[in-house]
């Protein structure tokens, strides 16, 4: 079964928005074009020029990453370089690389989800919310047609917080306007003061949501001129953000749950703070370098923080009041591949997909 690059393409931005994704980011379609028809991918965490043979050898059309194959400012493709070299080799067989990194970190179904899936957390929830994420959308519309502009904007994406949808609030009044001589007014006369009984609605939205948005309403609004207003809001944003935590079903031992955490994960070795004698039960995770997350997981009131990529001088801030667990990048990201996959496979059941054989991890161990 062949699929078109462009539903591929609607269905991970669906899931995990460009727009969450973090400002260095570079997620998205990095090298192709969406109006290709794609027969195979290959999904990988890195792309190397490996897993570019691989993916030519298997046939696949379509790389799928965590990691953008393109970072930074790219100036020139040649085959100096690493990059240059990847992406020409791409497109002399025809193969497009489409990449979701942070913005699959930062949901709720993603990177993190699933590596507390494997190491058996539950009770998840982000981390640390997004900021400067949510707006407010107020407007103004007749009694009879409040249902279906509440329905239209809902449908759109607003009036979600949390687990609840359809969230609004609405409170009955009274407008005024006066029609000019070249309107055509829904209600009221030319030239006429009018006042009509409105409902005021207001909801919420994440800010990415905002052309849809109000493109469902005025499509549903009956007024020629629509009134409404936007505000920008300080709230966090609890649908998308950094890092995860939830709890163990029951306590466990430090030392036991750092060594199933190792099995699971195949890691080489775990470095980590100091481990008391106390039971864990409350357990912070972030896949790929979390230190940013360090204070936030404490604050949290993790017993363990489980990430990569931590430099030295990050050990000493938890002092003893939480435990800090290295278990790499890879190795916290990894299952990203089984992620990826199962979302292919339930919106495109028939499509060809392989996780790629290629251990693209630079990380060796003694």
């Amino acid at each position: 079964m062949q699929v078109s690059l462009k539903d591929i393409k609607k269905l991970f931005e669906e899931i995990a928005p460009l727009p969450l994704q973090e400002s260095y980011d570079n997620s998205g379609l990095l090298v192709g074009d969406e109006n290709t028809m794609i027969s195979a991918a290959l999904v990988t965490l890195d792309v190397t020029e490996e897993v570019v043979a691989e993916a030519a050898a298997k046939g696949c059309d379509l790389i799928i990453a965590h990691h953008p194959a393109i970072f930074g400012n790219l100036k020139r493709v040649t085959a100096s370089d690493t990059t240059g070299r990847i992406i020409m080799e791409a497109i002399r067989n025809g193969i497009a690389i489409y990449a979701s990194h942070t913005n699959l970190d930062n949901v709720p179904e993603g990177v993190n989800k699933a590596l507390c899936d494997k190491l058996d957390i539950t009770g998840m929830q982000i981390l640390k919310p997004m900021k400067d994420m949510l707006q407010k959308l107020v407007t103004f519309c007749p009694v009879k047609h409040a249902d279906k502009v509440r329905e239209a904007i809902f449908m759109a994406g607003a009036g979600q917080i949390s687990n609840y949808d359809s969230c609004s609030f609405n409170a009955a009044g009274q407008g005024t306007f006066r029609a000019g001589e070249s309107a055509n007014p829904f209600v009221g006369k030319t030239g006429e003061l009018h006042f009509e009984n409105e409902i005021r609605i207001e909801t919420i939205f994440p800010a990415y949501l905002q052309s849809a948005v109000i493109k469902a309403l005025l499509s549903a609004h009956p007024y020629e001129e629509v009134a409404y207003d936007i505000y920008n809001l300080d709230n966090a944003y609890t649908g998308a953000g950094a890092g995860m935590i939830g709890e163990l079903n029951e306590e466990t031992g430090a030392r036991e749950f750092l060594l199933k955490a190792k099995s699971v994960l195949g890691i080489g070795c775990i470095r980590h703070t100091a481990l008391p004698s106390m039971k864990i039960k409350k357990v912070a995770v972030c896949g790929g370098a979390g230190s940013f997350l360090i204070r936030d997981a404490e604050a949290a009131g993790a017993d363990i923080f489980l990430t990569g990529d931590i430099k030295y001088h990050d050990f000493f801030v938890p002092a003893g009041r939480m435990i800090l667990a290295d278990i790499g990048h890879y190795e916290s990201e990894q299952f990203t591949k089984e992620l990826i996959c199962t979302l292919l496979k339930k919106k495109f059941p028939t499509f060809a997909h392989f996780i790629s054989g290629t251990l693209t991890n630079p990380v060796n161990y003694l």
